[in-house]
């Protein structure tokens, strides 16, 4: 079996593999497709200019496919992510901290801006019963409506 391999199995047939692969993706969006179609299409390009068995271009792809996979979800993938926090859920929300822009005694009530947005909007109404200033820093500990229930950190 190995032999037959090893004398029908030609660069092309990688390239489409790879082809393949890559479009597959179109049905699986989570880029790991990609990386295996991308790797079998190098290992097809290797071919092109040097023979090589069977068993060594099985290796070379998959080793390829694993630093592809590695260096996408490990280094790539976490630096392009988006910094929003929208659509998390409510849940979530509890323990972020944020900045208080202002602060009515009386009502109980102030707007709070967060570095990142949460659920789409950087600033939030808020309610706290403890006493707040411009600048102090406040944690979410609950969910009210559309107003967060904050306290002082």
């Amino acid at each position: 079996m190995v032999e037959w391999l090893d004398a029908n199995i030609v660069y092309w047939h990688w390239i489409v593999f790879g082809l393949v692969l890559v479009l597959f993706e179109i049905f699986v969006p989570s880029f790991f497709m990609l990386w295996l179609g991308i790797s079998a299409t190098i290992v097809g390009i290797i071919m092109t200019m040097t023979t090589i068995i069977f068993s060594t271009q099985l290796l070379i792809w998959i080793m390829l496919s694993t630093l592809c996979l590695v260096t996408w979800f490990k280094y790539i993938s976490p630096m392009i992510k988006t910094k929003s926090l929208s659509g998390m859920a409510l849940e979530n929300l509890l323990g972020k901290v944020g900045t208080v822009i202002n602060y009515n005694e009386e009502t109980q009530r102030g707007l709070i801006k967060f570095p990142a947005p949460l659920l789409g909007n950087e600033e939030w109404e808020v309610i706290c019963e403890e006493k707040l200033v411009q600048g102090d820093r406040a944690v979410i500990t609950e969910i009210s409506g559309n107003s967060l229930i904050v306290k002082k950190r």
